[in-house]
């Protein structure tokens, strides 16, 4: 079920309440450095 423009900018006000804009680059650095080092360690991926 994909998302609707209103789902995706409801989710990015709630990171931004509950982090703060400035923790938000950082926290998605972090999410992106371990999805590549998940896709390293997958044989399929």
């Amino acid at each position: 079920m994909p998302l609707g423009t209103m789902e995706v900018l409801l989710i990015l006000l709630v990171l931004v309440l509950l982090f703060g804009a400035s923790r938000l680059p950082k926290l998605a650095r972090s999410l992106s450095d371990a999805r590549r080092e998940l896709r390293r360690g997958d044989p399929e991926g």
